[in-house]
């Protein structure tokens, strides 16, 4: 009975999101306040019961339903609690059903925290944002249904979840990366609703930049996740850059990127007012793009969800629909889109534009990259062709050399105009970190890189600049310690925005240049020499887990004849899935990590073994978080905080108060 409620009220959810798109509508046609004014209790109902048949769904899991078909293709009765609870957004449906639980999330907390919004705008956001919770759980109901039985014969242990999953990272990653995807959503509403008004100005990016960061914040989140997770979990030592789906979440992530930045020019001089629309309209529809390329069935790749290409044709078909409706509507509203405002080219109205050019940029130049191979064996009736990362980093790198360096002047400019004198006093600290950087690779580096030395300049450029700016704000304050606290929320966020990308640069660029690797056959007491450390196998032994057995190495690690760490890693064999996995065992610090993997036995007591010597690494994703960290600050900002609706709000948005 569990499930066919959980199926009853995901039912009961459609048609609640029916009627939040409808009803609202109505009452903003026929300025109806009471209509208007259901959309907040529909929102909350929608999420009620959308909560309410996810948790009947992981209800199914913890109590080993596999009458359940999905419980039964991604469970089994050994498997660890923790694993069969994320389990529920292993595969497919559960997946998608935690996608639409999380929209219902996003419009119950939009409905909640816009207080300051007029009556009928806050209807026209929740109700584009009901129509968009239509699809989702259509496409659920219609092709993807969680909740479908198999009776009167069902497993008695259930099949088992993919072995890869089994793992931390399945529990954190996804919901981080949907509360990205999913919560473009929200600006794309926004958009759309204000465009439905006829008069777009100012007002709607102060009232969409704060939801756009939060989205933006927690899609770097899920993506530094996604790479942490393959790096130490795949057993190669890698993080996945390029891969075809990861590119699925990196493209709305540059789109919103150059979204969260033209909304600042908006919000604060009224420019660009159009093209911040577009950027809207854009990145939600490449979040949806993403769910296409992961879901239909046309991409191969160890993120990809296997499923049956009909489902990918409801998405392109929502895809399309989406799409095209909101670019209609814009092409329609565009011609009365105007921005006054006028600027210098060394302003910084100047550098976002340039800033959001290159990202955009980039951005087609990943969907290229990850398109073509699919356009080419369509055209050539199944031929197949490859894009790899030589194509990637010829055409992203260079793309991204210019924008961090406007990176580096931006922080210090000015709003319609920035002196001479200050752009200027930017490049000192250019010589300077060019200076430092040349040194360090001189004197610490195994071979000397010019690409390297280049690369880290302008990541060091960027950290100058931004201290820099920082002391410049209080460097005329009697008390410079308060003052240095007293900056708004927004300027704190920019800062840790730009010092994550400068760390992840940096921690990207060594890495890659600077990692040293081994493949071996060792057995017991062999010993192998990289990068300055000595790497012992000891003995190998075996194991019992929860629901595998492993052969577990013991490798302990010296340097200059002292015992550094004992590393542990393991080949492990599921006896269910009869999936072999290699779990790898590193020793990590602030400047380098020790990675070891075992392969296959090679006869003989010996066994394949990988070894890394990887600098940096950890600077990939402490980068990454100090990003996400930034784009959360900004939500704490004085101006973002609710304010009580009142007539000059309702003005200000273009709509009748």
């Amino acid at each position: 009975m569990i499930a066919e409620l959980g199926h009853f009220s995901l039912i009961l959810a459609l048609g609640l999101g029916v009627c939040l798109a409808v009803l609202p509508s109505i009452g903003v046609y026929r300025r109806h306040e009471g209509l208007m004014r259901l959309a907040g209790s529909l929102s909350a109902g929608l999420f009620v019961f959308l909560l309410i048949s996810f948790s009947c769904l992981a209800y199914a899991f913890w109590d080993d339903d596999f009458s359940v078909a999905y419980v039964a293709r991604n469970s089994n009765s050994a498997l660890p609690l923790q694993f069969k609870l994320s389990a529920i957004w292993g595969a497919h449906e559960g997946s998608f059903l935690l996608w639409t639980l999380i929209m219902g999330g996003w419009t119950f907390a939009v409905s909640v925290f816009s207080g300051g919004l007029s009556v009928d705008m806050r209807a026209r956001v929740l109700a584009i944002m009901g129509a968009l919770s239509i699809g989702f759980m259509l496409f659920i109901l219609l092709t993807s249904n969680p909740f479908d039985r198999i009776l009167p014969v069902f497993p008695a242990d259930g099949a088992d979840l993919n072995p890869l999953l089994q793992d931390f990272g399945l529990i954190v990653h996804p919901p981080m990366l949907y509360m990205g995807y999913v919560g473009f959503a929200v600006p794309f509403a926004f958009a759309i609703a204000t465009l439905t008004t006829g008069r777009l100005d100012a007002a709607w990016a102060r009232w969409s930049r704060p939801w756009t960061n939060v989205a933006w914040a927690f899609l770097t989140v899920g993506i530094t996740l996604g790479s942490w997770w393959a790096y130490y979990e795949l057993g190669w030592g890698g993080w996945w850059f390029w891969d075809a789906v990861e590119n699925a979440s990196f493209m709305p992530w540059l789109i919103g990127t150059a979204l969260i930045h033209s909304l600042a020019a908006t919000e604060k001089r009224g420019v660009f007012k159009s093209w911040t629309v577009l950027l809207a309209i854009f990145a939600f529809s490449f979040s949806l793009l993403g769910a296409f390329l992961v879901r239909s069935g046309v991409l191969t790749s160890v993120h990809a969800f296997a499923v049956d290409p009909e489902r990918g044709m409801f998405i392109l078909a929502f895809l399309v629909l989406v799409i095209g409706g909101s670019l209609t509507l814009y092409a329609i509203k565009v011609s009365g889109i105007k921005s006054e405002a006028g600027f210098d080219w060394t302003a910084r109205e100047t550098m976002i534009l340039a800033n959001n050019l290159l990202l955009v940029t980039a951005a087609g130049a990943v969907l290229l990259g990850t398109l073509y191979p699919l356009i080419y064996e369509a055209l050539t009736d199944g031929k197949k062709i490859s894009v790899g990362p030589p194509y990637f980093n010829a055409v992203f790198v260079p793309l991204m050399l210019l924008l961090f360096a406007i990176m580096a002047v931006s922080p210090a400019s000015r709003w319609k105009k920035t002196p001479r004198e200050t752009l200027r006093r930017q490049f000192p600290a250019l010589i300077g970190s060019l200076i430092v950087v040349a040194s360090l690779v001189l004197a610490f580096a195994t071979e000397v890189s010019v690409a390297v030395i280049l690369i880290d300049t302008l990541a060091l450029w960027i950290v100058a600049n931004l201290v820099r700016d920082l002391w410049s704000k209080v460097a005329n304050k009697v008390a410079k310690l308060p003052a240095l606290f007293q900056q708004t929320m927004s300027y704190y966020g920019m800062l840790l925005g730009h010092l994550g990308i400068a760390v992840t640069i940096a921690g990207v660029c060594t890495t890659v240049y600077y990692t040293e690797e081994k493949d071996l056959r060792m057995a017991a007491g062999d010993v192998a020499e990289l990068a300055g450390y000595e790497f012992r196998l000891n003995a190998m032994r075996q194991i019992k887990g929860p629901n595998y057995v492993a052969d577990q190495g013991e490798v302990e690690v010296f340097q200059e004849g002292r015992s550094v760490v004992k590393l542990y890693p393991e080949k492990r064999f599921y006896a269910v899935s009869k999936n072999v996995m290699t779990e790898a065992d590193i020793d990590p610090t602030l400047f380098r990590d020790l990675f070891v993997a075992l392969g296959e036995p090679v006869g003989d007591d010996a066994w394949a073994v990988r070894i890394h010597y990887k600098p940096f690494v950890r600077w990939i994703w402490f980068g990454g978080l100090l990003i996400a960290l930034g784009g959360f600050c900004t939500v704490l900002d004085r101006r973002y905080r609710a304010v009580k609706r009142s007539r000059q709000a309702a003005v200000t948005l273009g709509v009748a108060a």
